[in-house]
């Protein structure tokens, strides 16, 4: 497995998910996104992986005017916004290699290899 863990340090729902993969043994990462957030490239295969953005949208995040400027502009601009604001999306997202969930989710994680 190549565990990688994207969250924030306040964050508890991304301390339980290293908890869960500490306790089992796994070896991960941790990416912070305060300090770097998801390339193009992951944000695409995370986004493919969940099912679309809608799946990755934290409806209870900070940054609500952001938010909603993104649930309202035009769909091929929508991916471009939310690479520019990362804080509208659930944490923790964990991946493992093309696989990946949105938010605290061991009952997706205990069947992965």
């Amino acid at each position: 497995m190549n565990i990688q863990i994207f969250g924030t340090g306040k964050c508890f729902d991304t301390k339980k998910a290293e908890r869960y993969f500490k306790e089992r043994g796994i070896k991960y990462q941790f990416i912070d996104m305060k300090e770097k957030g998801l390339s193009k490239g992951e944000y695409n295969g995370v986004r493919q992986a969940v099912g679309g953005l809608d799946a990755m949208l934290d409806e209870n995040c900070k940054d609500q005017a952001a938010l909603a400027l993104i649930k309202y502009i035009a769909g091929e601009d929508k991916d471009e916004k939310v690479l520019e604001n990362q804080k509208v999306l659930k944490t923790p997202i964990v991946r493992n290699g093309k696989l990946a969930t949105v938010g605290y989710r061991p009952e997706v994680w205990k069947n992965w290899s």
